[in-house]
């Protein structure tokens, strides 16, 4: 049994020895002056076949040397013992099995403390030097010529060595290396994680492969690079562990190609969102809404929808070189608005913006307007004013884009863009993302301009075909309300009259032409004229209906439903007569509010079916209640429940007509209502002294 041990340089215990010398396996054998063995190692023995007692004092010439190279030994021997000049070379021996074997030889003279001369010869199989040779070779061809990098690391985890490729990707020479730990030498890279790794390879053995690094080298410090990075324990052929091999290949082509498809795919997925997102109305704020919650956060960290305010009047615009642009703010969204809302302009406000600014370029040209580095100077041609500029200055704005908003051939406005967060600048892969949803969403913001349009004129006109009335007439008082459709609706036919007769008689009426838009506006229009016309002829409720029956049948296929109702203060009573429409409401003093009942009949334009007259008593303080079925119809409730809701709401005895009004209309009437309402309410008042 023996043991391998030896002390480190400045160390306080003995350290394992390299196993280098038990790969080689040296013989050393000494003679003295005449040539004869006097010590033979154990592996003189392996490399010989000559055991201790067969060598020792013995000629080594004989038993070392192939016979034919034995005056050339001799001759070497006696220089060495001579000059004390040492000679290696390599000859053929003849072991005592028979055996030829090559064997290198480095032979020195040796002195003790008497003078006496002797000579040490060291004895290695060449097969053995040549194939260490051979893997050393090897290996600092394959590490010098390898396009892999690669570095040897000690146990503290330092830099022993680098090849040339590992040097070319840090953009450091090897001296630049050595001694370092890769902290040291690549603080933009997340070294600590690959550190912490080799720690755990030199500590259990098992390598760690491929694993995934990012960062920035002095190799090229404004971009970053992805690798792939594995680590190996190193040890010797006693187990003692000499530290890590690292190889580092780099894979930033593949991560930048990888990251370009993901981009592509999430663009491709940010287009099909934005079909679906945007123009799910017609209405024009919603729409530019949608444009700027599609943008934010996946295309920047702000976006701006401004329209020209000629196009959102419904009128074409066309600047001029030297023409400042009049915009209308219509949508804002921001990341984090905290710090930078006071820049942007509020939706709905109106702001000229001088010639030079960049919003005005982008919609006097048709043309886009990057700018991927934002400087001072830019900053003021983005924004509204020297103080927004301020306020985008700090926010960090860095980069900034906007695309022209066009629709069949004409530039609506722009869409605003700017980035603070993101650190990267908008490229022209941005600027075809960007373009590519201001070309969706603009015929969309189109069709909604358009449409409010169409229904502003539609409403005008409506608004201006219903009646205004006293709020006290013929022994009745009165309140109305007309509220059109929810914004995304159109138009519809509702309306209301209060028709002063003879003998202080009035005439109630609440009607709802089908259809929509300014048709249906204009249709109202003439059944309300032809209404006042028969109702100052005086006839019956249900002659009355018959007339407008066959006015509405000659209109164009228009349908309508109407309730008419003349209050007859002296009588007491009204007389009612109904045209396919939703039954009126009567309270009445300590009473439940109830609906009246009243042959439905059909609507006017549909014919063929008389109409009938109902009469109803009205005492002073009863009410009547009139209205269109907007008020009390939706998509979700079942009608019954909803005129239940109704009587429920109308049971307040204590509130005065407009109050009640009100109370319905912002209970009932949902803002997003498909249909417009009209709505009346007369209460009896008491008969004068």
């Amino acid at each position: 049994m023996s043991a391998a041990w030896s002390l480190p340089a400045g160390g306080d215990g003995p350290a394992r020895p390299s196993g280098l010398l038990d790969v080689l396996r040296v013989a050393s054998v000494v003679l003295d002056a005449e040539g004869r063995i006097v010590l033979w190692s154990p592996q003189a023995e392996e490399l010989f076949g000559y055991t201790a007692q067969e060598a020792l004092g013995r000629y080594a010439a004989r038993i070392m040397v192939h016979e034919e190279h034995l005056d050339l030994v001799k001759k070497l021997f006696a220089e060495v013992m001579r000059t004390g000049r040492s000679w290696a070379g390599a000859f053929p021996i003849r072991r005592k099995d028979g055996d030829t074997r090559l064997v290198e030889f480095r032979n020195m003279r040796l002195l003790d403390d008497r003078g006496q001369v002797y000579a040490l010869g060291l004895a290695v199989d060449q097969s053995t030097v040549r194939r260490l040779e051979q893997d050393v070779a090897l290996s600092t061809r394959i590490v010098a010529q390898s396009p892999i990098g690669l570095a040897v690391l000690d146990a503290d985890l330092r830099y022993v060595s680098v090849n040339p490729a590992l040097e070319q990707m840090d953009g450091l020479s090897a001296d630049e290396h050595l001694g370092r730990t890769m902290r040291e030498v690549l603080p933009l890279v997340d070294a600590a994680a690959i550190e912490e790794a080799a720690r755990e390879v030199l500590r259990t053995g098992r390598p760690v492969v491929e694993r995934f690094m990012t960062g920035r080298t002095p190799a090229d410090p404004d971009a970053d690079h992805a690798w792939t990075v594995s680590l190996y324990r190193l040890e010797n052929t006693l187990g003692t562990v000499l530290g890590a091999a690292v190889s580092v290949v780099d894979i930033t082509d593949q991560y930048r190609a990888n990251a370009e498809a993901e981009t592509a795919r999430r663009r491709i997925a940010l287009i099909a969102d934005a079909s679906v997102r945007i123009g799910t109305t017609l209405d024009l704020d919603r729409t530019a809404g949608e444009l700027a919650d599609v943008a934010v956060p996946e295309l920047a960290d702000a976006a701006a929808v401004d329209l020209l305010d000629a196009v959102v009047r419904g009128r074409r615009s066309v600047l001029g070189p030297e023409e400042p642009a009049l915009m209308r703010a219509v949508a804002v969204r921001w990341l984090d608005a905290s710090d930078v809302l006071p820049a942007a302009d509020p939706p709905g406000r109106v702001i000229q913006y001088a010639p030079d600014r960049l919003i005005t370029e982008c919609v006097r040209t048709g043309l886009p307007v990057m700018v991927p580095q934002v400087k001072d100077e830019d900053l003021l041609r983005i924004a509204r004013s020297p103080e927004a500029a301020e306020i985008l200055a700090r926010a960090g704005v860095h980069s900034y884009l906007a695309v022209p908003l066009i629709a069949r051939g004409e530039v609506l406005g722009a869409l605003d863009l700017i980035r603070t967060r993101q650190p990267r600048p908008f490229d022209e892969d941005d600027l075809v993302l960007a373009r590519e949803l201001a070309s969706r969403a603009a015929v969309q913001i189109d069709n909604a301009r358009w449409y409010q349009n169409a229904r502003d004129t539609a409403l005008t006109l409506q608004r201006s075909l219903l009646p205004t009335h006293p709020s006290v007439t013929g022994g009745l008082e009165v309140a109305s309300r007309y509220r059109p459709a929810g914004a995304t609706s159109e138009v519809g036919g509702d309306w209301f009259d209060v028709i002063p007769l003879d003998g202080d008689r009035t005439a109630l009426v609440v009607g709802d032409v089908m259809g929509s838009g300014i048709p249906a506006a204009a249709t109202m229009g003439r059944l309300r004229t032809a209404t006042h016309t028969l109702a100052s002829l005086g006839l019956d409720p249900a002659v009355l209906l018959e007339h407008l029956n066959r006015i509405t049948v000659e209109l164009d296929e228009a349908i309508a439903t109407c309730v008419y109702a003349v209050h007859d203060p002296r009588e007491r009573r009204c007389v009612i007569a109904n045209a396919g429409h939703l039954p009126p409401a009567r309270i009445r003093a300590g009473r439940t509010p109830e609906l009246l009942e009243l042959p439905t009949g059909v609507p006017l334009g549909v014919g063929g079916v008389a109409f009938s007259t109902t009469t109803v008593d009205l005492e002073p303080g009863d009410r009547l209640v009139l209205y269109t079925d907007g008020l009390v119809e939706t998509r979700r409730d079942p009608l019954d429940a909803r005129l239940d809701r109704l009587l429920t709401l109308l049971d307040t005895p204590s509130r005065s007509l407009d109050e009640v009004c009100e109370l319905l209309l912002r209970t009932l009437h949902e803002p997003d209502n498909f249909d417009d309402v009209a709505l009346l309410i007369a209460r009896v008042t008491a008969p004068e002294g």
